[in-house]
């Protein structure tokens, strides 16, 4: 059997439903996920103008969860991403949710994610606006993962925060240190929020898949305390691997099918990055069935935007915000404008055989389904 995340599903998915209920955003993401480059998405040709040459290929579903899409707005994500960095010490923030708030993950995933963002920029936020620290507006890009290297659940938000700040006049001014903020203030601040904004979402009702009697208060009182896991270092030299390494999530899920090693019939083994141990590979083997309990436990709630930007990075102020802190630390911003590449019409792509003609494209969609047809 080919070991691939479309393979699991077509073979296992119909056992899995017998036993288990989907929700319609995990129905749509393995329908997507099946029909992802077969015929019933239709094909593509490609033909040159000139030879004889001619190639053809199945559509690709575009859905946000299969490994088999987004390669190229992943790509021109990380090329956007990478045009916007000003020449200043990045830093690279991990805030990461205890395994206790799971079971409330399941009931309600579009309210916990919603306020890992929001937390998180507020604790930013707060410590970038103390006098006594940098006193102004800081600017963060985050993307959320969900999961850890076996697939089971593990919410954390990644954060890329430039070194410094605008202040109230508007101009840039940046940081200094190997820390932009100490980290065991932030853990502190960040818990402090985030249990706080629980309560108040329990109170509003807002938690109302929580039935338990006593259950909020319990599982609150407990994570208070506990430490909180804040990672956070300095990217000097490393800001575009930061980059790289964020854009690959921006639009997958939580496994690729190069991790995927075999498959059998009851059997899914694929490679984990043991990080206890240097990040060295091993391999992890589960039921079929376990394997796609984990990874449906990643599909976001439809229309989640698991990439958001704060601060002076905002999408609504960004350009005008950095062509500003350029022109404030004099940076020279010819490198960025050269390094955008736009991605070329097919229709201006050269035949890979010929090399003279170029080739024209055909799209066949699949002939609709009709009503009781």
């Amino acid at each position: 059997m080919t070991a691939t995340l479309q393979s699991i599903l077509d073979s296992g998915l119909d056992d899995y439903r017998q036993q288990h209920r989907l929700s319609a955003e995990q129905q749509r993401a393995c329908g997507h996920i099946r029909q992802c480059r077969t015929e019933a998405l239709g094909e593509v040709t490609d033909h040159c103008d000139q030879c004889p040459h001619e190639q053809t290929h199945y559509l690709s579903c575009r859905d946000r969860h299969c490994p088999q899409c987004q390669y190229q707005a992943i790509e021109q994500w990380q090329q956007r991403q990478s045009r916007q960095l000003i020449p200043v010490t990045y830093y690279h923030l991990v805030f990461t949710l205890p395994h206790e708030l799971n079971g409330w993950i399941q009931l309600h995933p579009d309210l916990l994610y919603g306020l890992l963002f929001k937390i998180t920029w507020q604790t930013l936020n707060t410590f970038a606006h103390d006098p006594r620290r940098l006193n102004g507006q800081a600017g963060m890009s985050a993307v959320l993962h969900t999961w850890a290297q076996n697939l089971t659940r593990h919410v954390h938000l990644h954060c890329l925060v430039p070194g410094g700040v605008v202040d109230d006049s508007g101009h840039f001014k940046a940081a200094r240190g190997k820390h932009l903020f100490p980290v065991r203030a932030l853990s502190r601040v960040f818990r402090g929020k985030f249990v706080s904004a629980l309560r108040q979402c329990y109170q509003q009702g807002q938690l109302h898949r929580v039935t338990h009697t006593g259950e909020v208060d319990e599982v609150l009182n407990r994570l208070m305390a506990k430490d909180w896991v804040v990672y956070a270092r300095n990217c000097m030299g490393q800001t575009q691997t930061i980059v790289e390494y964020l854009s690959r999530y921006t639009r997958r899920i939580a496994i690729s099918d190069q991790r995927i090693v075999s498959v059998t019939k009851d059997k899914v083994t694929f490679t984990v990055r043991d990080n206890q141990h240097d990040g060295q590979k091993k391999l992890t083997s589960l039921s079929k069935s376990e394997f796609i309990r984990r990874f449906l436990q990643h599909v976001l709630p439809k229309g989640f935007m698991r990439v958001r930007h704060y601060g002076f990075l905002a999408n609504a102020v960004r350009e005008k915000r950095l062509q500003a802190i350029r022109k404030d630390i004099q940076a020279d911003d010819t490198k960025g404008e050269a390094e955008r590449e736009a991605v070329q019409p097919l229709s201006a792509c050269r035949c890979p055989k010929c090399k003279i003609g170029h080739l024209i494209r055909t799209i066949r969609l699949p002939r609709p389904r009709l009503e009781g047809g």
